[in-house]
C-alpha cells in the first residue's frame, strides 16, 4: 500500500476529484481510501509515487509521501 498525504482538499468534490485521479494512473489496482479528514490517500498497486503525486497534483492539491 502506498500513503500519500495531500493538502488543499476542503470538501467530498476534492475527494471525489482525487480519487478519480489516482484511479486513472497506471498501475492502480485499488484506491483504498481518500480521507477528507486526514488528507491523506491510501491506494493499492505498482504506481510508482512520482506519477501519483503528478496525477494529485494536475487536479490542484499538494502531495508527499507519508512515512
Amino acid at each position: 500500500m502506498i500513503k500519500l498525504k495531500i493538502e488543499g482538499m476542503s470538501c467530498d468534490h476534492c475527494v471525489r476529484a482525487v480519487t478519480k485521479a489516482l484511479t486513472e494512473v497506471p498501475g492502480v489496482t485499488r484506491v483504498v481510501e481518500v480521507s477528507l479528514d486526514r488528507g491523506e490517500a491510501i491506494v493499492e498497486g505498482e504506481a510508482a509515487i512520482e506519477q501519483l503525486a503528478a496525477a494529485v497534483r494536475e487536479e490542484g492539491y499538494q502531495v508527499a509521501p507519508t512515512t
